[in-house]
């Protein structure tokens, strides 16, 4: 990896500096494409570049489109637009902090995240640095977590790029499976519980009129169909990527019991990724469901979205009584109504309806929201999808665990 302490811009071409703090964004985990890195130059050249104070909102408003994002980004423009040699400082006084950073217990992620950005191929301090500070580390971590442990309950916005990385390879190992359920036909069975009567009369004639043996059946089992709807607008933007993981993980691992596994996405209209999402390489089939979804990190129409659902795909997916995921934080910006009309059918034609909202992270979450009220009494459990320990509770939500949480917010309707 190239050392980008080379490549700084110091030749004052505010152009190149632009193009070069976008790219230093996107290594911190913020979303920039290149309208917006257009678009910021443009205003940039429009509103003049004579106050570093103007230069600031002018970049923010044209290169932040989440407000969790803007607390990164004031920490690496306070560190990029300066000297270029500060930012060798920095890199030398930073890293040691970033590489023993379980000595203070929640570190700011935006501070780490902005760092790994700006040090990303630089060269490691000193040694002595870090076994300076190493003493110290190793005194508080002997009451810290696992590294394990708190990655599986960090929340997936407040994650560096290292533990995005780390998450992703802990998804491919998790399953979600389900049992068979019974169907109408019934299989011949020595320990079924119903007379095959037919066969019975069969064996009788063979015997010459005497019943030897009663033969008997039982239900035949099925496997059932997964259906995820999710919400892939600008505030379900990284949780949603994440799934995509775990429902990429779950789709291809055989043994987990389900026929065929659906996956839709939504923001400001419906789009079937099922095909994209059947790639073996989990990078490929994402980077193919980024291609189709032309409306990731827009605005959102849940109501829209599910009844379109109902409309064209409810009839080819959900015909076997299939589980139903919704993947979304409930905040639609268009008419309840519809919305309201459209989760009272998609539960009707579904066999069960599981509601996950990365905002049940926050403790003591009510539904306030009109979309969240509006959608709330028609499913079957309500969960989180905040963490990679959320996800591994999945499992439990096939059963009736849920149901007390969603009775909960339910009483605070």
């Amino acid at each position: 990896m190239t050392n980008p302490l080379k490549d700084l811009p110091v030749s004052g071409k505010l152009v190149a500096n632009i193009v070069y703090f976008v790219r230093t964004l996107r290594r911190a985990g913020v979303p920039v494409g290149s309208a917006q890195t257009l678009q910021a130059i443009r205003a940039v050249q429009a509103a003049g570049f004579t106050q570093r104070r103007d230069f600031f909102f002018t970049l923010r408003a044209t290169l932040i489109t989440r407000i969790e994002h803007l607390d990164v980004f004031e920490r690496i423009f306070s560190m990029f637009w300066r000297d270029p040699e500060f930012l060798e400082v920095m890199v030398q006084t930073m890293l040691p902090m970033i590489q023993t950073q379980a000595a203070k217990g929640d570190k700011k992620t935006a501070e780490q995240r902005a760092a790994e950005a700006m040090m990303d191929g630089a060269p490691p301090p000193p040694q002595s640095d870090i076994q300076d500070s190493r003493e110290e580390v190793e005194v508080d971590a002997e009451f810290s977590f696992s590294a394990n442990e708190k990655l599986g309950s960090m929340d997936f916005e407040q994650m560096s790029n290292a533990e995005m990385v780390a998450a992703k390879q802990t998804i491919k190992s998790m399953s979600f499976p389900i049992k068979p359920i019974p169907s109408r036909r019934l299989i011949p069975s020595p320990t079924g519980n119903r007379i095959d009567v037919r066969a019975t009369f069969r064996a009788t004639m063979r015997a010459g009129g005497e019943a030897i043996e009663l033969p008997k059946r039982k239900p035949k089992t099925r496997p059932l169909d997964l259906v995820a709807l999710c919400d892939i607008s600008g505030s379900m933007s990284t949780y949603s990527r994440l799934f995509m993981h775990f429902l990429h993980s779950v789709s291809l691992t055989r043994g987990q019991g389900w026929a065929k596994v659906h996956a839709f996405t939504f923001g400001t209209r419906l789009t079937n990724i099922t095909r994209s999402l059947s790639k073996r390489d989990p990078d490929a089939a994402l980077e193919a469901v980024g291609k189709q979804s032309q409306d990731w990190d827009g605005g959102t129409r849940i109501g829209d979205s599910l009844d379109a659902f109902n409309k064209h795909w409810s009839r080819r997916v959900l015909a076997r009584g299939a589980f139903v995921l919704i993947v979304t934080d409930g905040l639609e910006r268009q008419n309840t109504d519809q919305l309201e009309r459209a989760a009272c059918r998609l539960r009707r034609s579904a066999r069960k309806v599981i509601w996950l909202n990365p905002l049940m992270r926050w403790e003591g979450f009510s539904p306030q929201a009109a979309g969240i009220r509006a959608l709330l009494p028609h499913v079957d459990s309500f969960h989180s999808c905040h963490s990679l320990n959320s996800l591994r509770d999945l499992t439990a939500s096939l059963s009736s665990v849920g149901l007390d949480e969603k009775q909960r917010l339910m009483n605070l309707l």
